[in-house]
């Protein structure tokens, strides 16, 4: 911690922190760093997406690309992931991230949300939210959502204040809301933000708004009294956007605060990316104008767990566990090609700092590992009590999100959202049990947000409705998968592959062996989560592509004398042999440009 920040300052001291200031000159259109003109060239890292073990790494690089600055999103719900239980330890320790860019020099740009987007599930807001207050009305000045809004604030913003730049940190700015011009004008929810910033953080820091290049948006997310941003990718229009953000404030900086250097992925649809010659023009147009830019994401990282939210397009979109991005520095956090055509460009504006370039770092490869299968579950189960037309139509409305239909422990078909599968025809008989496996695959993360999981209406056959539901809990962490494993269930067939099953492999590293990060390759496997060593290293799905890897960070392995171990839970079909034995295998490159359905 800078001494600074302790009780007992020196002379010195106090005279060096309050010497520091980060205003905005409206008249010079321009940021005031120690009353000196600024601008900042930044770049988007999620602590949360990042082992911490690899924050300083990861930062490291992008210093070395030439940022000034690195932007960060404060995700509420895996901060209070229940109901008055905070966490703030591991890859959630954000103090010891916002120290670890101060450490390097590097400027802060904070994003407080409460809604962040990212791409996570429910936008980074809490899932016990909906639970608490089912209609509670979700970034609105709804007293139901202000209530649990101000405990969070209560928690975050007096841990970060004395990391804001005024005070001797690295924070220069801080976010009200994400893109609110999307959602919605309530300008007393907005004010209200503003208000409890200003008064929690004593108007020690510059607070700014972020929204996409359109009239109604960027009025629409405006907050008097506050910086507006705006954000667009490559190939836009760099003088028509921020003629359109001059539209909506007169004078100030510029800024664009999410330029993308590509695009996130969806399950089954192809692999995005960017031209680098493209990201490249226009990042220099954009520092030509004398704006401050951020690179969102310049290390988009991986949505390990259940973390990663979803979209909704013309269906619903599931978002891949990966968030490579196509950004400068990849999954693993190595510098791409388009890493050193920003950092050249980057160049013409910027001092550039001395020292060798960062490379790509090694890879393993392991030998192919063989999987075992202990058995299955259940999730829901019915006894149908009536005589059934050969065959009845299953029908369930507004299925979230996927689910996996059986009679007497025999697969039928999959009902889907993403889809809009939502009727099978089957075939069973009075007296026989209809098992239903409901799957998550993430809370819409942009736009309607209020996004219920599981059999959520009425379940039908033919004409008559289903009653007398069993369920069974089952949460998917790893502690919950041991004593799954634990559960002799004997009503499931534990021979059948299809049934939804968990699959366990061990392997061993010579303790000679160094230990390099790595990614699983599950191709041939059809649809499932995956955990090494406890850690739930997120899902896959290749069957539908386009990610056919999953990243491993090296933290995760260990050398003998401790084994390793693998543990797929196998939602629908395993690629097993007549003899039973299935295969996964960590490989030293990633694969996220598999096929996808055509």
């Amino acid at each position: 911690m800078n001494l600074c920040l302790f009780l007992f300052l020196t002379t010195a001291c106090v005279k060096s922190v309050f010497s520091r200031s980060f205003t905005v000159d409206y008249e010079k259109n321009t940021f005031l760093k120690d009353g000196k003109p600024f601008r900042y060239i930044s770049g988007t890292l999620h602590y949360f997406q990042v082992p911490s073990e690899f924050w300083y790494d990861r930062l490291h690089k992008m210093k070395m690309a030439g940022l000034n600055t690195v932007q960060t999103y404060a995700e509420w719900n895996h901060h209070e992931p229940e109901l008055n239980v905070y966490n703030f330890d591991g890859d959630y320790n954000l103090p010891k991230f916002l120290k670890t860019a101060q450490d390097l020099g590097m400027l802060v740009v904070f994003r407080a949300g409460p809604y962040i987007d990212a791409e996570r599930d429910m936008g980074g807001l809490p899932y016990w939210l909906l639970r608490e207050h089912p209609d509670m009305n979700l970034r609105t000045f709804d007293p139901k959502f202000i209530k649990y809004v101000d405990k969070w604030y209560s928690v975050l913003f007096p841990l970060i204040e004395p990391f804001l730049y005024n005070n001797g940190g690295p924070i220069i700015t801080l976010q009200i809301e994400n893109e609110y011009g999307f959602y919605g004008c309530d300008a007393e929810y907005k004010s209200y933000l503003r208000d409890y910033a200003k008064k929690a953080l004593k108007n020690n820091v510059v607070l700014f708004t972020t929204d996409a290049a359109g009239s109604n948006l960027l009025t629409c997310g405006k907050v008097d009294e506050v910086l507006s941003s705006i954000d667009f990718g490559s190939g836009a229009n760099v003088t028509h956007n921020f003629q359109m953000l001059r539209w909506n404030q007169a004078s100030g900086p510029l800024i664009n605060s999410e330029f993308y250097p590509g695009w996130m992925d969806h399950w089954g649809q192809p692999h995005s990316t960017a031209s680098t010659d493209a990201v490249v023009k226009t990042l220099k147009e954009m520092l030509k104008a004398n704006a401050s830019v951020n690179i969102y994401p310049f290390h988009g990282g991986t949505n390990f767990g259940f973390a990663v939210g979803s979209n909704l397009g013309n269906t619903f979109q599931p978002i891949i566990t990966s968030y490579d991005f196509d950004a400068p520095l990849n999954e693993a956090g190595d510098p791409t090609n388009k890493y050193y055509a920003i950092r050249k460009a980057i160049g013409k504006f910027f001092p550039l700092p001395p020292g060798p370039l960062p490379q790509p770092s090694p890879k393993m490869q392991l030998p192919a590992i063989v999987m075992k299968k202990p058995y299955g579950f259940v999730l829901y189960r019915t006894t149908v009590s009536f005589r059934t037309p050969d065959p009845a139509v299953l029908t369930v409305k507004g299925i979230a999100d996927r689910a996996y239909v059986y009679v007497n422990k025999v697969l039928q078909g999959v009902l889907t959202r993403e889809q809009k599968i939502e009727s099978i025809p089957i075939q069973v008989l009075k007296g026989q049990d209809i098992e239903i496996l409901v799957e998550n695959q993430g809370r819409v993360a942009f736009g309607d947000i209020h996004d219920r999981k599981g059999i959520i209406h009425n379940a039908t056959l033919g004409s008559k409705t289903l009653v007398n539901w069993t369920m069974i809990p089952v949460p998917l962490d790893f502690d919950s998968m041991q004593k799954i494993k634990a559960w002799k269930n004997k009503n499931l067939t534990a021979d059948s592959a299809s049934v939804p099953a968990i699959y366990s492999g061990e392997f061993n590293i010579p303790n000679d062996s160094q230990i390099f990060d790595s990614f699983l390759k599950v191709d041939g496997w059809h649809k499932g989560i995956a955990f090494l060593n406890n850690f739930n290293l997120g899902k896959y799905w290749p069957i539908v592509g386009p990610q056919l890897t999953l990243y491993a960070p090296s933290t995760l392995f260990s050398t003998l004398p401790a084994s390793n171990y693998i543990t797929l839970l196998e939602l629908q079909n395993a690629p097993c042999d007549g003899s039973g034995t299935c295969t996964v295998q960590f490989v030293d490159n990633p694969i996220l440009n598999g096929p996808t359905p055509e």
